[in-house]
């Protein structure tokens, strides 16, 4: 396997919006993924407008809005009253204030979409990676089966698990945050006598109970996306399969409309939230950590994926003004980055972002083409 500019480890969202970024730089990029093939989980995903303004730089936004819905508007509610408690109005403020609009959409066609504009040649599947190193003049990945790549920089977009992360700062498993989540997309046609809010939030009676829904494929399915407490997961893997059932008495409680939704969720995929704190750095040399890999995070700010995709544009930036100092610019781009992927972070896990009427332009209008860079580090 040959040597390149930079290694990826993970293709994920962060990883390959890293990889195209940095092609686009002008490096030559290797992307090393475990699986042996990509998959395509069934899921909704929800672009905020700084996440869209990353996929636009990287030349995927248009691809992305053949299929994605864009929602009018985002909106709380009580759970028992249907009550709304605060309102963002997401389509004209979006494009205006933001510079961006909202997208929803399936998760697979936005895996699809980069996919499509990674550098031919440059993903290696089956590809696992069980070490990292690093000297004075190069840092290399070691990968299963003895092959070894050579690189200026290794970057760990390895996810909650990371390999990487591991060989930086040590063991430490996640936490089991005492909640588990149900995802399903449904039809909207069978809901078609309620006046389904683009983007709703259900606020339960507690903060492990609550339901968040949004349309994808053009308004013709409906993304679920529910919230239940539970004391233990004594499963292996972390996600099971789940039964409608099992929602329904979890949401007995809930408004009709929200108990009509979850009826429709005949196939249910069932997962538990795990989380990490933030770190207190991401770089050591010539090696860095990406999105989930030094961040990973709750789903309740919807900005987990737009985190990495920031972090993957940032980088490549740094990269891109210093090519021949490839610790400076991964140093400059966690003093850029980990303040607020860490704020966020936080926020994920505190979960009352929109809860009531919020200023979300500290989000929304990051613009990571754009923000001014730190200093560049001193020598």
């Amino acid at each position: 396997m040959k040597d390149v500019d930079i290694a990826i480890v993970g293709a994920g969202i962060g990883g390959m919006a890293a990889a195209i970024a940095l092609h686009r730089a002008g490096f030559e990029v290797g992307i090393y993924e475990q699986a042996p093939r990509f998959g395509r989980v069934g899921a909704g995903i929800n672009l905020t407008p700084n996440a869209v303004k990353a996929l636009d730089g990287l030349g995927v936004g248009a691809a992305l809005r053949e299929t994605a819905y864009e929602p009018l508007c985002r909106v709380s509610r009580l759970w028992d009253t249907g009550e709304e408690t605060s309102r963002l109005e997401l389509h004209a403020q979006g494009q205006r204030r933001y510079g961006a609009p909202q997208l929803t959409i399936h998760r697979a066609d936005l895996l699809s979409a980069l996919e499509s504009a990674l550098p031919a040649g440059s993903v290696h599947l089956g590809s696992k990676t069980v070490s990292v190193g690093q000297d004075e003049t190069g840092a290399w990945v070691e990968l299963a089966g003895g092959a070894r790549v050579a690189a200026r920089a290794v970057i760990g977009c390895d996810g909650i698990h990371s390999v990487v992360r591991e060989a930086l700062a040590g063991p430490e498993a996640p936490r089991f945050t005492g909640k588990v989540a149900f995802r399903s997309i449904v039809p909207t046609a069978p809901l078609s006598r309620y006046d389904l809010t683009p983007t709703t939030k259900w606020w339960g009676p507690d903060a492990s109970s609550q339901i968040f829904t949004f349309l994808i494929n053009r308004g013709r399915e409906l993304f679920v996306f529910a919230t239940v407490p539970e004391t233990e997961w004594t499963h292996e893997s972390w996600s099971i399969q789940g039964h409608k059932e099992e929602l329904l008495r979890a949401y007995a409680g809930f408004h009709e409309e929200a108990r009509a939704i979850l009826d429709q969720c005949d196939v249910v995929l069932k997962t538990a939230l795990y989380a990490r704190d933030p770190m207190p750095r991401w770089t050591h040399g010539r090696i860095t950590l990406l999105g989930d890999a030094c961040h990973a995070m709750l789903p309740f700010m919807a900005q987990g994926a737009a985190m990495g995709l920031e972090d993957a544009v940032v980088l490549s930036r740094c990269l891109r003004e210093a090519p021949g100092d490839a610790p400076g610019a991964l140093l400059r781009y966690e003093q850029a980055r980990l303040e607020r992927a860490s704020r966020i972070q936080r926020g994920s896990l505190q979960n009352d972002w929109l809860r009531s009427d919020t200023n979300a332009d500290w989000v929304y209008g990051y613009d990571a083409w754009a923000e001014a860079l730190p200093p560049r580090p001193a020598h």
